[in-house]
């Protein structure tokens, strides 16, 4: 990270002779022998394998659950396209699957879970001839065996820590513009460590880098504070006297509150105003966003008025 953003390169050695010259002890622990670990895989080059995945989360202001896919490149853990919606429909992943084929070009193989949006028990699944027709093939993993996924599987923690699980969204738009910048700060800007300490998009770009100059270009410096915070807001501050008392009112956050001299604050209620023209709006995200257009949402309304497999999460946020 010294080298990626100060370009100051930095040996071990010498990150340990600045401790010791700064007052740090060093102690060094001797290792002991552990179980072998657990053996990872990884294709050999971007487009052999996506993996995919729901996660779903509540969206705090409107109490409400929502579903989110998203498609990764298993070489290089790269967000090809992601897509938010309100109920989890096998048209949701076919529309996110969409929009990556469409940005991105086709891949040889899908890894999925045993999720009714992928995988039927009698037939073929609507995302399995889909594939098909496509000449993808589609590898399904173990039942109850997450580490299988688990690549996307960490993406999902690394989205929950580092956005949803303080971010407030006002509703299901400003969550989708949103997330899709949490998506491109983590595409251009997060060093990962299972891919050398790139990031992704420096591994999946890595044979056309003039494109991947072009999308870097597009990325707000600031795409994090955008995903975890929305368009900055303008300080409000009102103060003025009525029937000869001062008094004030002031936001904090998204709570607003009337002072009156001599007595306590009470938190007042805004009506909302009106969108005007010439506001600033949050920018486009890069990712490509599969979210379903209104008639995929009609049909997904449908699909899941019909039985289907409940969903368990045991906390706020986490897979169906």
């Amino acid at each position: 990270m010294m080298l990626r953003g100060p370009a100051l390169p930095a040996s071990p050695p010498a990150v340990a002779r600045v401790l010791r010259e700064a007052g740090y002890l060093l102690q060094e622990n001797p290792t002991h022998p552990h179980p072998d670990k657990v053996r990872f895989f990884e294709r050999a080059r971007p487009n052999q394998l996506w993996q995919t995945d729901l996660f779903t989360f509540v969206l705090k202001r409107q109490n409400r659950r929502v579903y989110l896919v998203a498609f990764l490149d298993d070489h290089s853990r790269y967000l090809l396209s992601f897509g938010l919606h309100a109920s989890q429909s096998t048209a949701l992943v076919l529309e996110v699957f969409r929009a990556g084929v469409a940005a991105y070009g086709t891949p040889e193989e899908v890894l999925t879970d045993n999720g009714s949006q992928y995988v039927t028990w009698r037939g073929e699944s609507a995302f399995h001839k889909e594939l098909k027709q496509r000449g993808v093939r589609q590898i399904v993993a173990a039942p109850r065996h997450p580490q299988t996924l688990g690549k996307i599987e960490r993406f999902w923690g690394t989205l929950w820590r580092e956005c949803i699980q303080t971010a407030v969204f006002l509703d299901l738009a400003d969550a989708r513009t949103r997330i899709g910048h949490f998506i491109d700060w983590y595409n251009f800007h997060r060093v990962h460590k299972g891919v050398g300490g790139l990031v992704p998009a420096d591994r999946f770009f890595g044979a056309a880098p003039e494109m991947l100059d072009s999308l870097r270009e597009r990325v707000a410096a600031n795409a994090l504070e955008l995903a975890r915070n929305g368009v900055p807001k303008p300080p409000f501050y009102v103060t003025g006297q009525l029937g000869g008392q001062n008094f004030s009112l002031h936001a904090e956050g998204e709570r607003v509150f009337l002072s009156r001299e001599g007595g306590a604050r009470h938190e007042v209620d805004l009506v909302p105003p009106t969108a005007v023209a010439g506001q600033t709006k949050m920018p486009a995200a890069v990712c490509p966003d599969g979210s379903p257009t209104a008639e995929i949402t009609a049909r997904a309304e449908d699909e899941s008025a019909s039985p289907s497999l409940p969903a368990s999460n045991e906390q706020e946020g986490g897979r169906p």
